[in-house]
């Protein structure tokens, strides 16, 4: 190697051409790589000796190779030698002017160098001295090719990651519009720019969006859709993000900034075993307590089956709790979050899951008031917890049976620790549920017998009535009968009639309402209703209730403090006459008798009164204890007013079809009456009635006549209180065979 000595030997001729001749300094680059181009050529910088050999060949690819030396290298002067002095650092943005703005990812530093006048080191680091090439030159350090390990002579880890990632299988396999360092960095995506916070995580979301969203191509080789991109605008983190809030989660937050991978990779960020640390960068306290649950320690032993973070809130639609569409939200949390698994057979079998604890909550009055659209009923969170869920054989899960009491008194302050005993999860019919299961399954056949019976009592009822009318009226047969009108029922006893059924169609539609919170009118009551609509279903039933049990009350006074009541009970207390007129009643039905003669009430109207009284009192007293829950609950226990619910919810059905099917055939479709008794609005009955339903009491009444007026002045209507028996009238005595 030459000395500097050597150096100066050589610039001599150079010096003397310059010297006699002014115009002969450097006027080219061909004059300067005279010197330049020698590899053997040195010169002295701090302290040492370096080579100043420059290839023209390399100069000549460069896309500077048009321009001269002293284009760049500004401030030559021939008459100092060495120049390095005089010569200016070359400053790049004297062409390249827009370079801060195309290398945005660099963009402080790069700000930074121009203004102190070093920007051209920053320019040489990555593009080169002399052999910068353009783009499109396969020997670029910036051709895909090359991209990768030029890059990577600075940022080794990401592009370790990016060559890891989708995007670079992606780029080795040659799919054409992969993002490359250049496509995305060229934009203004990392905290290396000179953006605020906000506008860094916004300028991130655009770039990602610009080609899974608006790129068609890309679109078309991606396994989500459209609506599953754009959703992310709409969920808890867009919004937030769009709402000025910096912290709020962006693409790159969750699906990492180089090492994008698909879900199903296992180094993938949003790979369901990862998703909990990837939110706990956020979501660090809800992390601990998720990673402690039954689901966090499933999760750790690698159980695909276990719910990560977005199985429960979902992925670009994770929406605040307080919105009604989200997946957690109260009305939404046990149907569409947890039954999806705990009502599904194979992770039942899988993992000994013991019944089906979703049917039993759907099935409990929690479940059926949230399906009502209760939001204040306890969902499987209520009891279970959010993110802590824990079996109940952990000592600190809420569920365990020390901590129930605490639990159930978040929502019922007053329950003692017998209010939580006994089974929660329980489904009635199931043997499991021992008593309850007896309880319910004796109401079940108790309503196929009783209920069946009435159908085919009324069947036969019908058929032969039916029968009798159809050949009187082909025989030209008529009754010639006196238009004359008997009490059947006062003006006090339809006033209890009519409270009576009035509160017991609410009691049904209230009732049932809870039960069955999907049927269409429940359905069309909450869609017009609004929020409230469960609430006031609660509070009619509950009055209809109390107006029930005041007439029931009102009834007892009636029948034990006034003369007609009196006679009311003895005339409806069974006898044994009444079991003769059953058999004889069947004996008529299938022909093999004459129609049986009732008095005042028959054993139909003595069935249904004595069985109004029986559900009554069985309606009455399981509705106060389930109204006052938690007082009788403390005092008794869970399984109890379980029972209680079994009771009240069946008793319910007996008496509805029993009305159903056997008071409103005798007032409403039986032959002798339809298309209506109307005794129940005007509270009379005209002597032809009289004559085929109560001829013994008509009879009766006819005989008294003689002696005893008939009293008109409860009949409550004007018309008829002129009306009385005429002892005299002609045919007035039924006939057996009618």
């Amino acid at each position: 190697m030459k000395s500097a000595r050597t150096l100066s030997f050589y610039l001599l001729p150079v010096l003397a051409v310059v010297l006699f001749n002014s115009n002969a300094f450097a006027q080219s680059s061909a004059d300067c790589l005279a010197c330049h181009e020698d590899p053997e050529l040195t010169m002295e910088k701090n302290g040492r000796e370096i080579s100043i050999f420059t290839r023209k060949s390399t100069l000549n690819a460069s896309p500077h190779g048009s321009l001269n030396c002293v284009a760049c290298h500004v401030g030559f002067d021939p008459e100092m030698f060495p120049h390095k002095e005089n010569i200016r650092p070359v400053r790049c943005t004297t062409c390249h002017q827009d370079a801060t703005r195309k290398h945005k990812f660099h963009a402080a530093m790069l700000k930074a160098e121009e203004e102190a006048g070093t920007l051209q080191s920053a320019c040489k680091d990555c593009h080169g001295e002399h052999d910068v090439l353009a783009l499109s030159n396969p020997k670029s350090k910036f051709h895909s090719d090359n991209l990768m390990q030029s890059c990577g002579d600075c940022h080794g880890d990401a592009v370790e990651s990016y060559t890891a990632s989708i995007h670079g299988k992606a780029m080795a396999e040659g799919v054409e519009g992969t993002p490359t360092c250049i496509s995305c960095h060229s934009q203004a995506v990392t905290e290396s720019s000179d953006l605020d916070p906000l506008a860094l995580k916004v300028a991130q979301e655009e770039m990602c969006l610009s080609c899974h969203l608006d790129n068609e191509d890309v679109r078309s080789r991606m396994t989500t859709s459209t609506g599953f991109i754009e959703a992310y605008d709409k969920s808890v983190h867009g919004l937030s993000l769009h709402g000025g809030n910096p912290d709020a989660a962006n693409c790159v937050d969750c699906h990492g900034a180089h090492e994008v991978a698909p879900g199903t990779w296992s180094s993938s960020l949003v790979n369901k075993l990862n998703i909990p640390h990837m939110c706990g960068e956020c979501h660090d306290g809800i992390k601990e307590e998720f990673m402690e649950s039954s689901h966090g320690l499933a999760l750790a032993r690698n159980s695909g089956d276990a719910p990560s973070c977005t199985d429960c809130h979902g992925e670009h639609t994770i929406l605040s709790a307080d919105n009604p569409l989200s997946p957690v939200a109260p009305l939404n949390v046990s149907g569409m979050v947890c039954t999806p698994c705990h009502s599904s057979v194979k992770m039942a079998e899988k993992y000994g899951i013991v019944g089906d604890p979703s049917k039993s909550y759907l099935d409990s009055y929690h479940g059926l008031a949230m399906q009502g659209g209760s939001k204040t009923a306890a969902n499987c969170a209520s009891c279970h917890g959010v993110h802590s869920i824990k079996s109940s054989s952990d000592p600190t899960s809420s569920i365990h049976e020390s901590n129930l009491q605490e639990t159930c008194g978040t929502c019922h302050p007053n329950a003692t620790e017998a209010f939580s005993k006994g089974q929660i999860h329980v489904v009635s019919t199931e043997k499991e549920s021992g008593l309850q299961y007896w309880v319910t399954t004796i109401y079940i056949i108790l309503i196929i017998v009783t209920i069946g019976g009435m159908g085919v009592h009324n069947l036969l009822d019908f058929r032969r009535k039916a029968l009798d009318k159809l050949i009187a009226r082909r025989r030209g047969h008529t009754h010639e009968v006196p238009h004359n009108l008997y009490l059947r029922m006062t003006v006090s006893e339809r006033i209890q009639h009519a409270l009576l059924a009035l509160s017991f169609i609410v009691l049904v539609f209230t009732g049932f309402g809870l039960t069955y919170p999907n049927s269409w009118w429940v359905e069309l009551i909450r869609e017009y209703g609004g929020e409230w609509a469960f609430q006031a279903r609660g509070i009619v039933h509950r009055i209809a209730g109390a107006v029930m049990l005041a007439v029931s009350l009102y009834h007892i006074y009636y029948l034990a403090f006034t003369a007609r009541g009196r006679q009311f009970l003895k005339d409806m207390l069974p006898r044994i006459q009444d079991i003769k007129d059953v058999f004889n009643a069947f004996k008529y039905y299938l022909g093999k008798g004459p129609r049986p003669l009732f008095d005042r009430f028959s054993y139909i109207e003595k069935a249904e009164y004595w069985a109004l009284i029986w559900g009554t009192v069985v309606m009455g007293v399981t509705g106060i204890m389930l109204w006052f829950h938690e007082y009788f609950g403390s005092l008794t226990s869970k399984e109890f007013l379980d029972i209680m619910t079994i009771i009240h919810f069946y008793e319910a059905w007996l008496a509805t079809l029993a009305i159903i099917v056997w008071h409103l055939y005798f007032v409403i479709f039986n032959p002798d009456v339809y298309p209506m008794n109307v005794a129940w609005y005007k509270g009379t009955l005209t002597e032809h009635e009289m004559a085929e339903e109560h001829p013994l009491e008509l009879e009766r009444l006819k005989k008294e006549a003689g002696s005893v007026q008939i009293d008109t002045t409860e009949i409550g209507s004007a018309q008829d209180t002129d009306r009385t028996e005429d002892a005299g009238s002609e045919g007035t005595k039924p006939r057996a065979d009618e």
